[in-house]
């Protein structure tokens, strides 16, 4: 039987996903096939190419502050200019992700898409035409829009792709593409973890905190796309054998003070449901 492990976007929140990563691997759950959106496409890239749940953690600790700035007024003002001017000035270009990440995959000898070795799915979205493109090692079997599978890409440029979150980094081009964050039409990818050969698929998702009076503009962004988004998410995570909801008790987009919080908030997620997940995988 193969498992197969979906994680969601969220922002800072995604480390949440190292955590649930760490107590599968405790509780001797071989995790066979990962996908991830945005945040998530970047821990399952992370484990894909062969980290460690626990240095996954260290290392989005490590250069998460590198990758969005050190914090959220910039980039704030840089949506308000955005919103109000119509100018891209404060946003991010996203190389940073990029260069880090092919850093850190070339610390395994990874530079490709093509040479990671489980199989990995990481959803974005072209601007351009609207349409859901899939980073991937392997094409499904049988696909009758392989069109739609991109394999010859540097897995740096798959994650900065699936992570180029609207109004906080711009578009990331790639040939005649303008790829952003993956969330907009397939927030948690089941679909795409099924088709890579999963039996059993585990969903990891988070809900948008609510918006009331004290929300700022960041919080008001962050639940648009998940509007927008739910909808293909309730879809695909009608596909899953279990979907573990992480509580995160309103931690923002880029709240890097609470960074170990949600760390240990996707690790205990994991230990409250793990008999229901053992007896869905046995």
């Amino acid at each position: 039987m193969k498992i197969g492990v979906a994680l969601s976007g969220g922002g800072i929140r995604g480390i949440a996903h190292a955590g649930v990563l760490k107590a599968l691997e405790d509780n001797q759950i071989k995790i066979d096939i990962i996908g991830g959106t945005s945040c998530g496409s970047i821990i399952a890239a992370l484990y894909a190419i062969g980290y460690k749940p626990y240095y996954i953690y260290e290392l989005f600790k490590k250069y998460a502050k590198q990758i969005a700035g050190t914090n959220t007024n910039p980039i704030i003002f840089g949506i308000q200019n955005f919103i109000m001017k119509n100018k891209f000035k404060g946003l991010k270009s996203g190389e940073n992700i990029e260069d880090i990440f092919n850093k850190i995959a070339n610390q395994k000898n990874i530079r490709n898409m093509k040479d990671v070795n489980m199989p990995l799915v990481i959803p974005t979205v072209d601007i351009m035409n609207s349409k859901e493109y899939i980073f991937t090692n392997y094409i499904p079997k049988k696909q009758s829009h392989i069109e739609q599978y991109i394999t010859d890409v540097t897995i740096g440029k798959a994650v900065r792709a699936s992570s180029s979150f609207p109004a906080v980094f711009s578009p990331c081009n790639i040939d005649m593409h303008a790829f952003m964050d993956g969330g907009v039409l397939n927030n948690v990818p089941v679909n795409e973890v099924k088709k890579q050969g999963a039996d059993k698929v585990i969903a990891v998702k988070f809900d948008a905190d609510p918006i009331d009076k004290k929300s700022n503009l960041m919080d008001i962004v962050m639940k648009t796309i998940d509007i927008m988004g739910s909808k293909i998410s309730e879809e695909n995570l009608e596909m899953s054998d279990i979907i573990l909801n992480v509580y995160t008790d309103k931690v923002g987009l880029l709240d890097f003070k609470k960074l170990d919080t949600c760390y240990k908030y996707g690790y205990q997620c994991v230990i409250n449901n793990i008999e229901k997940i053992k007896k869905i995988i046995e």
